[in-house]
């Protein structure tokens, strides 16, 4: 049986399945052949020797005085023969030897051991790549399927790497090594998994770093941030906890060696690494680069920041399409408002005529303020309404007056009449 030993440690280092494992899972396939065998009533046990690799089978009886069935019980005598100390109703374990297997309880046993091996291959393929979860892996495109390709991340397992998680405008060749960044290794009802991968996801760049850059595998260096637009281009910001170590110049190499590599890997898109600072005015200057910046005024309740840049570097600070702000704003997290000094100052001036304005109409309306109308006015106020009074006395008398002399006047003419 030394045969199976030697098959299970080539196992073991050609396919990384655990030898005890496999053990096991022979063990559970004899005892599922002995079962098919003598039976699904009877109660068997199965030890494989570690070391050589026999196999011993073992089925348990009770001591009964009489034997009703043979498979189950065992008398006393016998029993004895095997331990002089058992005695009635004991139960007694008892080797059956492989050549009682039938034909069709090895072929079970061969295929339990077979589908055994093929789980334990992918339990140790799953385990192995998910451990790669988060990391970065070298694979060979293989065929295009639609608009996605396959690649093969070793003999036995592929991926697909879907367009969408494609850099635009690359293009890929049957045959061409590309690094992947693993996002997820999900396992799917069927027993098998599925792999995950992207060559647009911003940590991408950050793990081609950790892997280019021996400052930052160790420590010293460390990435803050990253902003990107795949195939494009890509921002990054570093801080070095050796106050001896530049962290700009410790990720872009000796002549540009390390960050070179990098954009290899990625096609040729562009990467900006700038310095993090903990003071958001300084962060947000850097992380505008290359464009010159005048002035910062930062609001960190709002998280937002308003730049002045020179009149010629507007252009350079907005980037083509925006892309420069936009990629600032992403990496510091902030809302940045870019103005040249032209037009921060037409601002400053509006402002001001604003202001001027605004103060003006505050004077006038204390002008108009009722707490400051003189008493006196009050008092005329009265006057006015006495003299009312006394013209509707006068007009009163006047009618009267007129009433009595037309009288007077009737009378005077009935008397000549």
């Amino acid at each position: 049986m030394t045969e199976i030993i030697e098959a299970l440690n080539m196992l073991e280092r050609e396919k990384n399945i655990s030898k005890e494992e496999m053990m096991l899972s022979i063990e559970k396939a004899v005892a599922s052949a002995c079962e098919k065998d003598f039976g699904e009533n009877t109660e068997y046990s199965v030890q494989m020797d570690r070391e050589t690799g026999d196999i011993r089978v073992y089925t348990h009886k009770t001591v009964v005085s009489e034997i009703i069935d043979s498979r189950t019980d065992i008398t006393l005598e016998d029993a004895r023969m095997i331990d002089p100390s058992y005695d009635i109703d004991d139960e007694v374990p008892v080797e059956i030897t492989t050549k009682d297997f039938g034909r069709i309880a090895a072929q079970k046993a061969r295929g339990i051991i077979l589908q055994n091996i093929k789980e334990g291959e992918r339990k140790s393929l799953y385990t192995h790549f998910k451990n790669k979860e988060k990391q970065v892996v070298v694979g060979v495109v293989q065929r295009f399927v639609g608009n996605n390709i396959s690649v093969s991340l070793d003999d036995k397992t592929d991926t697909i790497l879907s367009s969408k998680e494609m850099i635009p405008g690359e293009r890929y060749r049957i045959g061409s090594r590309i690094k992947l960044y693993v996002i997820e290794v999900k396992e799917n009802q069927k027993g098998g998994f599925r792999i995950v991968t992207s060559r647009t996801h911003p940590d991408l760049v950050r793990r081609l770093f950790e892997r280019e850059v021996t400052e930052i595998a160790d420590g010293t260096v460390e990435i803050k941030s990253i902003s990107r637009e795949p195939g494009s281009r890509s921002k990054i910001a570093v801080w070095s906890n050796n106050p001896d170590v530049d962290p700009v110049g410790a990720c872009v190499g000796l002549n540009g060696n390390r960050v070179n590599s990098i954009v290899d890997d990625l096609n040729g898109e562009k990467i900006d690494i700038i310095e993090w600072d903990e003071d958001p005015a300084i962060y947000i200057e850097n992380a505008l680069r290359p464009s010159k910046v005048v002035s910062v005024d930062v609001d960190p309740d709002e998280k937002s920041a308003r730049v002045v840049v020179p009149d010629y570097q507007l252009s350079l600070a907005i980037g083509k399409e925006g892309q420069n702000a936009r990629l600032a704003a992403r990496l510091t997290e902030y809302k940045i408002d870019i103005k040249s000094e032209t037009q921060a100052a037409e601002l400053e001036a509006a402002l001001a005529e604003y202001e001027k304005y605004a103060e003006s109409l505050e004077d006038g309306e204390e002008d108009l303020d009722v707490d400051d109308v003189d008493i006196d006015e009050t008092e005329d106020i009265d006057d006015v309404d006495a003299d009312v009074e006394d013209t509707d006395a006068d007009e009163a008398d006047a009618e009267e007056t007129s009433e009595e002399e037309a009288e007077e006047g009737e009378s005077e003419e009935v008397e000549e009449d």
